[in-house]
């Protein structure tokens, strides 16, 4: 599961348009959104500093959120949200409302295990094609990583996505193939070498 829930403090913004914007701003506020669940969107404006404190944190987009609204708690998830190229803060927030029976497309980072157990220790290089997968499952499942084990790994091997052990519930979004996630390779000295010998396993 993803990280814990927390709850943000929102009021609502009758106003939208730049100048709100500029003026919610200058006041340490942010212009947010919450939309779906079939409900009309509800302008909101939360506490600059709170949200970027969340999004420093980690785990941002993939844990769910619980907006209190003048005493009513929407559970949200955050779905994006725009930095200021210039000076870092940020901008503007999208959250989706979300319910138990909400399912979601969300991109989860991948975590590596056992790492002295495979030919790494020996002086293969871990080359990682997805640092992250987009998966689909229910908002209130959403992992907070996957993990692949190297245990056993050599080199030239390729580590799918068939190798990981999902919670139930929750499937790959690309679902028509079985896509790589990482691959052991040759030291750097090694490679042309090897590569004359061996097909290179194909990654995507």
């Amino acid at each position: 599961m993803s990280q814990d829930n927390y709850e943000l403090k929102a009021e609502a913004r009758e106003r939208v348009g730049k100048g709100s914007s500029r003026e919610l701003r200058r006041n340490g506020l942010i212009p947010a959104v919450i939309y779906g669940d079939k409900q009309a969107p509800i302008s909101i404006a939360l506490s600059t500093n709170e949200v970027t404190k969340r999004i420093h944190a980690g785990g941002f987009m993939t844990t769910i959120a619980t907006i209190v609204l003048d005493g009513q708690k929407i559970n949200v998830l955050p779905k994006d949200y725009q930095l200021d190229p210039v000076r870092d803060f940020t901008m503007h927030v999208d959250f989706l409302r979300v319910s138990a029976k909400t399912e979601v497309n969300v991109e989860v980072p991948v975590h590596f295990e056992n790492e002295d157990k495979s030919a790494i220790k020996q002086g293969g290089v871990l080359n990682i094609v997805r640092h992250t997968v987009e998966l689909h499952c229910p908002a209130n499942q959403i992992p907070e990583f996957l993990t692949v084990d190297l245990s056993g790994a050599k080199i030239g091997d390729s580590i799918h996505i068939s190798a990981v052990k999902l919670p139930q519930g929750v499937r790959p979004v690309i679902a028509d193939r079985d896509f790589t996630i990482a691959t052991i390779v040759a030291p750097a000295a090694g490679v042309e070498e090897e590569t004359a010998t061996e097909e290179t396993p194909a990654s995507e």
